[in-house]
């Protein structure tokens, strides 16, 4: 059957919350506007979000959380503001890294941290090792990270095999790519979040959200509590997935 492993997964993994949950973190800085407040505070409160989020995650037993923190294409934003972000990002790695560990959480950043400074990536390599053995809930923050991005960055490794003579062309299919994107080894993302009012998904996990639910809400992400993670996931449940199927289908 064409989609058997995605159908195998829904039968086994099918429960009433989801496993894997996608945020697109949205409305920072419109948070700071209305509050007359200079953008970066506006991330910052948006860190306390963050916290929230991950507290809430592990009550409801989510396995994954991902959130989206920075898309490659923010670098067009001001240089102040990138430069604020990037202290923000080190200063959440390093003070954090004690919850991680007592929470047991296992952080991995997805995205192409070359782009970052030697101090942030040391930050990066620092809170991943000591998180490696962690067996709680994964926590994956999309750091410069696109879909586009994971996706051709994906085919170039298959290329490369193809080349030499590691893979046969005709025995390329849909899991091949997936073991060579960022999130490979992980289950897939049954709900994505996005605040913030936009409804679009912003080049966020492209591949991996082909089945997932989508849920926005107008609430900017400063003000993203356990009560509206709550109406997202009460949103899931209501839901009927069929990944590609039809009402009635029995395997």
């Amino acid at each position: 059957m064409k989609y058997k492993p995605l159908l195998e997964y829904k039968n086994k993994h099918q429960e009433i919350s989801p496993y894997h949950v996608a945020i697109i973190m949205d409305g920072n800085g419109r948070w700071a506007n209305q509050q007359g407040k200079i953008r970066i505070l506006g991330h910052k409160e948006g860190f306390k979000a963050v916290r929230k989020a991950i507290k809430f995650s592990i009550k409801k037993k989510i396995k994954i959380l991902t959130l989206y923190a920075f898309s490659s294409e923010n670098w067009n934003r001001p240089l102040c503001e990138i430069n604020s972000l990037m202290e923000l990002f080190v200063f959440a790695l390093d003070s954090e890294i004690k919850n991680l560990k007592k929470y047991n959480i296992k952080l991995k950043v997805i995205g192409d941290i070359t782009y970052f400074n030697k101090k942030l990536q040391k930050s990066i390599y620092n809170a991943e090792q000591l998180t490696l053995n962690n067996t709680g809930l994964i926590l994956n923050i999309a750091a410069n990270y696109g879909g586009r991005w994971d996706i051709i960055k994906g085919v170039k490794k298959i290329i490369n095999k193809v080349q030499q003579g590691v893979l046969q062309i005709n025995n390329i299919k849909e899991n091949t790519l997936t073991q060579h994107l960022s999130t490979r080894k992980l289950l897939p993302v049954d709900l994505v979040i996005r605040t913030g009012g936009e409804k679009r998904i912003s080049n966020f996990l492209l591949w991996e959200i082909a089945y997932s639910e989508l849920y926005f809400t107008d609430v900017l992400w400063p003000d993203f509590d356990h009560n509206i993670f709550q109406n997202a996931i009460n949103s899931f449940i209501s839901r009927e997935r069929r990944f590609g199927g039809f009402k009635g289908y029995e395997k």
